[in-house]
C-alpha cells in the first residue's frame, strides 16, 4: 500500500519514493543502482463505478535507468519496453527493477 512519509510530500510505495509529474512516473531511490521510469503514451476513457468518465493509462513506456551519473544518458537506459495499462507496467517493471538491484526474492 502506498503511504505518505515525512515532509518530503511524495508517495512512498514498498519503501521507495514514487513521484509523478504529468504523464511521467519515477519509482526508486537514487541510492540504488537502478530506478524505474514510466511514461504514459496514451490514455483511454473508462466509466467509473459512479458513472463518470475518467481517463486511465492505456500504453505505458518503461525504462530501467542506471543511477550512475558518470554514464552518458543513452548508456544509462539498461532495459526498455512498453506495456498495456499502468498495473501491468508497474508489475513487470518492479520485477525487473528488483532483479537488477539484486533485491529480488526467490
Amino acid at each position: 500500500m502506498a503511504e505518505k512519509k515525512g515532509d518530503l510530500n511524495h508517495l512512498v510505495f514498498r519503501g521507495k519514493p514514487l513521484v509523478r509529474q504529468g504523464n511521467t512516473y519515477c519509482y526508486g531511490s537514487m541510492n540504488d543502482n537502478f530506478i524505474l521510469f514510466m511514461m504514459v503514451l496514451s490514455n483511454t476513457k473508462e466509466k467509473s463505478t459512479d458513472g463518470k468518465e475518467i481517463e486511465v493509462p492505456d500504453r505505458v513506456l518503461l525504462q530501467i535507468v542506471s543511477t550512475d551519473t558518470k554514464l552518458p544518458p543513452h548508456e544509462r537506459v539498461v532495459k526498455q519496453f512498453d506495456k498495456k495499462g499502468l498495473y501491468e507496467a508497474m508489475d513487470i517493471g518492479l520485477i525487473w527493477l528488483d532483479r537488477l538491484n539484486g533485491t529480488a526474492t526467490a
